[in-house]
Parts: C-alpha cells; sequence; structure tokens
C-alpha cells in the first residue's frame, strides 16, 4: 500500500517565519535600548573620574612629563635630577572643567588635592629652588626659566595678569627681586612669583608650633583646599604620617574667578640652578568637586636616599678640617676667656690675711653684685674712690661697695687689721663696714647699703627733697654720737679722718650714719696713732695737720665743726665761685656774727622755719668746733653734752691771744683757746639754749 510523507503546510511556514522576525527585531531593540541607556553611564563615570583622580603611586598614570622628569619603575615620580639649570613638569594630561562663567548654573570653583614630596639636596642644606603645585591654563612652559622662575615664568611673563595661573610654592632660597621672605617658606603665586601670601614652614603638632625644613630630604605630606562659597585658600603641611593639623600654614582670602579659567591643567613644576637637588612626589590625590581621597601612605613609593659622591666626599673632608679648625679655634678662645676670666677676678691674698677670712669677701661675688661695677650702679664718687650699689647673689643684701686704690695705702698688713678690726664696730649711727677685698692696683670696702643715700644730695642739689630743720638737727646729734663712740667708748679709738656730709648716710627712717672708713685709723686709748700721711677733703682738715701730717681725735672735731656748718648753711666749706668773703663758709659765718648777723648764713631753704636760739647755738658751736687751735676745741664728749642740754656752756673768746672758758654753774674751765683765727681779735661768745 503507498503511504505519502506529511508536509507543513504554506502558511504555517509564513507564520514560523514571523515568528522568529519578531523574536529577533526584540532582541535587536533590546540591544540598542541596553547601548543607549548604558552610554550616558559610561560618559558620566568618565566625567567623574576626569573631576578627580589619585596616584598611590604613579605607574600606569595619566601624567605628562616633560624635561628632566620621569617615573621611575617602584611608580615614584622625579621632577629633577643633581644636574645644573634643570626644569621638570608632570601634570594630569586632560584639562579640568571648572565653570568659571558667573551665568553658568553648574559654576564650581571650588577644590582639594593632597599630596607627599620630597626635595633631596646635592649637598646636605644646599637644595635647589624649590617646587610648585600649579594651575594653568596650559601645559606648555617652553619659555619658562629655571632657578627663582620654578619653571613657570620668565623675564617678561612674570607678573602678567594674562598668565591666569595659580601656584602654590615650597621655596627653599631667598630670592629678594620676588620679597621672599626666608629661604624656607610656602607663597601663594597668582600670576607672579611675587607671592601674595607666604609664610615660614611650621606645622601644629599636640598645641605646639614646630618648624619644618623643606629641603631636609624628609618627605612631607600638602593639603590644598579652596572654598568657592568664602572665597579661601587654605594651604596646611606636615611631616608624612603626622595627621592633618587642625589650623592651617596659610588661609588666605582671594577670588579665583579671577584667575581660573573654564579649562585647566593640574600639575608640578621644579628647577634647580647652582645649587642641585632631587624633587620627588610620591603621591598623589585631587577633587575638583569634594574633599580629595586620602593617600594609602603605605602603598607610596620609596625615594632613593642621597648617595656620597666624590664631590661629596670632598665636602665632607672640608667640612671635617673646618669643623676641626673650628672646634680649636673655639679651645683656644675657651682658653683665652677663661684666663682673662680668672685674670679679672684675680685677687691678692696673702697668708696673713687667713685670719680675717670671715671679713674677707671674693671679688667674683663683688663683681656679680654690682653687674660689673657697671655705671647704672654708681652711687657717688670722690677723692678715694668710686661707690657702686650692690646685692650679694648668695643672701640678696643690700650693699655699698667702694673700691679705693692701693697706692693711697701705706703698710696693707697694717691697713687690712684696722679695716678688719672696724668691722666690729657697732653703732646705731654708723654704716656697717662689713669687710673687705684685695685685688691688684685695688682695694674694695664693703658696707650696708643706705636706700637714702648720701646727705649732700639733700643739702646741695635738687635730686632728694629738702631736709626741715628738726631732721638736720637729729642727724648732726647722730653723726655727733658716732663720733664720740668712736673716739671714747669703743675697745680702741678710730679716728675717721674724713668727717663731712658726703659721707653720711641715710637711713629709711632720714637718720644719719657715718660711712666710708677707707681713711680711718686706730690706735689704743692713752698713745698716739702712728699716721704721718695728710688726708681729708678740703674744707674739712685742720690747720695742724698740715703741718705735722699726725691725726687726732681733735682733728676729727674740727671737721665735726665744719659739717655742723654745712648743715645748718647749706653750702659746703669752700665755694671758690663765691666773693672773696665768702668763700671760706667757717670765715664767712664768723665774719657775719662779728656783725651781728649770724643768722643771715643759714640755708634759705629752710623759709625761716627753725628755733633761733637753737640755730645760733649750732652755727656758734660750729666756729667753736673748727678753731684754728686744736687745744680750744671741745671733745666729742662735751659736744655731746652741748647738744643734749646737759651742759649750758657760756664760752667767751677774748680779744687777748689766750682766754679761759668758763663753764655754766660755775664750772671750772678745762681747756685754753687762743683767738679763732688768724685774722682776728674779736671774742665769741656761746649761750646754752
Amino acid at each position: 500500500m503507498f503511504k505519502a510523507s506529511k508536509q507543513n503546510p504554506p502558511s504555517l511556514q509564513m507564520r514560523n517565519l514571523s515568528l522568529l522576525l519578531f523574536s529577533m527585531n526584540i532582541t535587536l531593540t533590546s540591544l540598542l535600548f541596553l547601548i543607549l541607556f548604558s552610554l550616558p553611564i559610561k560618559l558620566l563615570a568618565l566625567t567623574q573620574a576626569e573631576d578627580q583622580f589619585i596616584y598611590n603611586g604613579f605607574n600606569g598614570s595619566n601624567l605628562r612629563l616633560d624635561g628632566s622628569a620621569k617615573v621611575h619603575p617602584n611608580g615614584l615620580l622625579q621632577l629633577t635630577n643633581t644636574s645644573n639649570q634643570q626644569i621638570g613638569h608632570a601634570f594630569y594630561q586632560f584639562p579640568l572643567k571648572f565653570n568659571t562663567s558667573s551665568s553658568s548654573l553648574t559654576r564650581s570653583l571650588s577644590f582639594s588635592t593632597t599630596f607627599v614630596f620630597a626635595i633631596i639636596p646635592n649637598s646636605p642644606k644646599l637644595g635647589g629652588h624649590g617646587m610648585a603645585f600649579t594651575i594653568s591654563p596650559s601645559m606648555d612652559f617652553s619659555q619658562a626659566k629655571p632657578i627663582e622662575y620654578l619653571g613657570l615664568f620668565n623675564n617678561n611673563s612674570n607678573g602678567n595678569r594674562s598668565n591666569h595661573l595659580l601656584a602654590v610654592e615650597f621655596d627653599t632660597v631667598q630670592t629678594l627681586d620676588f620679597d621672599d621672605i626666608d629661604g624656607n617658606h610656602v607663597g601663594i603665586d597668582v600670576n607672579s612669583l611675587k607671592s601674595i601670601a607666604s609664610a615660614p614652614v611650621t606645622y601644629i603638632s599636640k598645641g605646639v608650633n614646630k618648624s619644618l625644613e623643606l629641603v631636609s630630604g624628609n618627605a612631607i605630606q600638602v593639603w590644598i583646599d579652596y572654598d568657592e562659597v568664602e572665597k579661601l585658600l587654605n594651604i596646611t603641611l606636615a611631616p608624612i604620617k603626622t595627621p592633618k593639623p587642625i589650623r592651617p600654614l596659610l588661609s588666605t582670602a582671594h577670588d579665583l574667578s579671577l584667575v581660573l579659567l573654564d579649562s585647566m591643567y593640574v600639575g608640578f613644576s621644579a628647577a634647580t640652578g647652582s645649587l642641585t637637588s632631587n624633587h620627588y612626589i610620591l603621591g598623589w590625590s585631587f577633587n575638583r568637586k569634594g574633599q580629595a581621597q586620602e593617600l594609602e601612605l603605605s602603598k607610596l613609593p620609596s625615594f632613593p636616599r642621597h648617595r656620597k659622591s666624590r664631590e661629596n666626599i670632598g665636602l665632607l673632608v672640608t667640612v671635617s678640617l673646618i669643623t676641626v679648625s673650628m672646634v680649636l679655634i673655639f679651645i683656644a678662645i675657651t682658653w683665652t676667656v677663661y684666663v682673662t676670666r680668672r685674670k679679672r677676678y684675680e685677687e691678692l691674698r696673702e697668708d696673713w690675711e687667713q685670719e680675717y677670712g670671715p671679713q674677707r669677701f671674693s671679688y667674683k661675688d663683688l663683681h656679680k653684685a654690682t653687674n660689673g661695677f657697671r655705671g647704672r650702679e654708681l652711687l657717688g664718687e670722690g677723692g678715694f674712690g668710686k661707690v657702686y650699689r650692690g646685692v650679694l647673689p648668695s643672701s640678696s643684701k643690700e650693699i655699698a661697695v667702694k673700691k679705693v686704690s692701693h697706692g693711697s695705702i701705706q703698710g696693707m698688713k697694717e691697713f687690712v687689721s684696722e679695716i678688719a678690726s672696724m668691722g666690729r664696730l657697732r653703732h646705731r649711727n654708723l654704716v656697717q663696714l662689713l669687710g673687705y677685698c684685695r685685688r691688684r692696683g685695688e682695694l674694695l670696702l664693703v658696707y650696708d647699703y643706705m636706700p637714702n643715700e648720701s646727705l649732700d644730695k639733700f643739702l646741695f642739689s635738687n635730686e632728694k627733697p629738702n631736709l626741715d630743720w628738726a631732721q638736720r638737727y637729729r642727724i648732726i646729734k647722730g653723726v655727733a654720737s658716732a663720733l664720740l663712740y668712736l673716739h671714747e667708748e669703743w675697745e680702741q679709738v678710730v679716728i675717721h679722718r674724713d668727717v663731712k656730709a658726703s659721707n653720711v648716710l641715710l637711713d629709711a627712717d632720714l637718720n644719719g650714719r657715718l660711712g666710708d672708713f677707707g681713711l680711718a685709723r686706730l690706735c689704743d686709748h692713752g698713745a698716739n696713732p702712728q699716721t704721718t700721711t695728710v688726708a681729708g677733703t678740703i674744707g674739712f682738715i685742720a690747720p695742724e695737720l698740715t703741718r705735722t701730717g699726725q691725726a687726732t681725735t681733735f682733728t676729727d672735731v674740727f671737721a665735726f665743726g665744719a659739717f655742723m656748718l654745712e648743715v645748718a648753711c647749706g653750702r659746703r666749706p669752700v665755694e671758690p665761685q663765691r666773693l672773696p668773703r665768702e668763700r671760706i663758709l667757717v670765715d664767712w659765718v664768723f665774719e657775719r656774727w662779728k656783725q651781728g648777723a649770724i643768722l643771715e648764713t643759714i640755708d634759705p631753704r629752710l623759709g625761716g622755719d627753725y628755733a633761733v636760739e637753737e640755730m645760733e647755738f649750732i652755727l656758734k658751736l660750729g666756729l667753736l668746733c673748727s678753731h684754728s687751735n686744736p687745744v680750744a676745741r671741745p671733745s666729742m664728749r662735751q659736744v655731746m653734752q652741748y647738744l643734749n642740754g646737759d651742759v649750758f656752756p657760756e664760752i667767751l673768746l677774748e680779744r687777748a691771744e689766750i682766754g679761759m672758758v668758763i663753764l655754766g654753774h660755775g664750772a671750772t674751765a678745762d681747756f685754753v683757746m687762743s683767738t679763732f683765727s688768724l685774722s682776728s681779735n674779736e671774742s665769741i661768745l656761746i649761750r646754752g639754749r
């Protein structure tokens, strides 16, 4: 039986073909849709990639290099080498859109970047001319110069507003032509290498401001941020692995819309001159629309440490030789200073002085106490030396130091013995002599310091306020009491030999204290002093002293008489500038007494405020103590009796050569006096108060 094959009818075949074409159409449409949908995403990703980038090492980076710039196999970017006059640039090869137009809806000028760099000098501390982070409208710097121009400008282009270039310079050489502040600074440059703001390189760490050396050869991290809203550009630095300091090194307000164009390139520029160095960039992160990503410091390439070349070895040898020479010179200078200082503080010490140890001061201590005997410590100056104020470093005690020439001293051993003995004097109206010091050509006497200084400054100058009569009378009595102690009440007789107003010091309460024992002499009671040297001050020296050269207690009384007239009359014993009849104070007072006008000699600054009888008594007692004949002068015990009112004298100087002193209450005369002066036959009557 014949069986025919079964076939699909034509209509069914057409239907299957239609279904196939429809399926293919859907697939193509889907593919096209997917392509069209993914394209904006890729374009957006590409755009985002152009807005920000990060390089933890520069292998495979999108950088355009020129000049001496190169990338090492480990990813280290090197801008310059140690050749002279080198320039190196490294820029991100794609332009960035800053949208500076004010009409743009997407205008954005803010940016953030961070990078790590290192400058390794060819010779220690001698780096090149630094480097700069740069935002430029072009990557063509073929006309730029090296050295101080940092590979960015030349003579003509520097300072031109059409540059539209922003740079943050890290400069290691001070260029005065560009007003650089120093040789280690960061500056913000706009179209010019004259920075609009700059600062020495420092950073804050744990609240402490620390310096940072750009050319140290150590890695340094930089953060640069610009805020378009506040128009504030911040630059911050710190050593690598140090957290970003809170406070930036530079924070400068500047409108970058006047500088940046819509399309700009970012990168680095470095240059060298005769001073060469290697400029390295280890890593770089940039973001034009937000905060730059943090670099992964552990992934950054290392940079080669500086190798010692033959030149460096030679330099090292030279530096070593210079160092050795400087050390030898320093040792020589130190030895010279030591010898000089030792000589400065050198003292004269002999074996016999050991017994006076407690009274002996070291010259070094006195030198320190008086600040080296400087002029500002000078209290006064006389014929026998200068007096300086000081403070002892060991006890903070105020002292006065008088420097006396050795040439004026005879018998040093005896003199020092007397000084040490007088250090034991104790009286409320004596300035305490604390001790002495000997050195070449000088003897130094150390006293208690009196805050109101010497009496003569109150009497004869306007340095001090005026003293009233009660104060003056108290001072006279105090000095008289001190002389009585010296003459009769101490274990030995002390002859002061220089009683005068300038040697009377005033304490805080303006009490008079007799001081300056530089000329004083000691002798036993009942013995004559063994001295034939005339010493003292003109006007205070007794007449017999010039004939015999022998000082006695009565020569002190003569000086005390002149001192009383000083205090009452407010003038010195001898004043050559006055009229001839007034030049010698004691003669002038005596003449005015004879004329019945003795009160006309008193100090006009008293203004008439005094007790008349008391004033007359002091003037006449001063004349009596100044008598030319020593036996006619009273002793200091008698003077104190007169001043205390215990004895009321009626002292008569007769016209004859020899008269008799008759004391009140019928007492007999105990001393005889001749005429008052060689030129007078008149008599003086001194009555008690």
